[in-house]
């Protein structure tokens, strides 16, 4: 009930971190669904198996790896796995440092390589660094660095 209000009752855009909670919120009628993790490469017959039943499941991609796993495994029927590029802006657990000159490469790897396989959805930053924070104005340090540092990195 809670994330049909959120979504002001479009059961569309949200973001899970575990496929069990994206078989759940399918299984709710929910069909545009972001796995906020690295796609596992053990994990992605699950990955396809939603990705076939909904309208827009999307993975997150922080590695070469990641991608070519995508694409040496393509969707029939036309469909294309719908990533983001994760960065880490400074949580250290997932993703590619904006800053890492390798980031770019594998963004514009994501966007250009086979679009009719993997198509590019945007970049994904989760501020997860601020767990540990004790203030209003930590957290708010935290956002201003990691909206700066993905700024940074679009506008590249």
């Amino acid at each position: 009930e809670g994330a049909e209000l959120a979504t002001g009752g479009s059961r569309r855009g949200i973001v899970v971190s575990t496929l069990a909670e994206a078989r759940f919120f399918a299984a709710g009628g929910f069909d545009d669904i972001l796995y906020a993790f690295p796609v596992p490469g053990w994990r992605l017959p699950e990955c396809a198996a939603l990705a076939r039943r909904l309208q827009a499941f999307q993975l997150l991609v922080d590695s070469p790896q990641g991608l070519e796993l995508l694409r040496q495994n393509p969707l029939p029927g036309g469909k294309r796995w719908l990533v983001w590029l994760k960065l880490d802006c400074g949580n250290g657990r997932a993703g590619i440092r904006p800053t890492d000159p390798s980031a770019l490469a594998l963004a514009r790897s994501i966007a250009e390589g086979s679009p009719e396989l993997v198509t590019l959805v945007g970049v994904y930053a989760h501020c997860g660094n601020t767990y540990g924070c004790r203030d209003i104005p930590a957290i708010q340090a935290i956002a201003r660095d990691t909206t700066a540092a993905v700024l940074d990195f679009v506008t590249t």
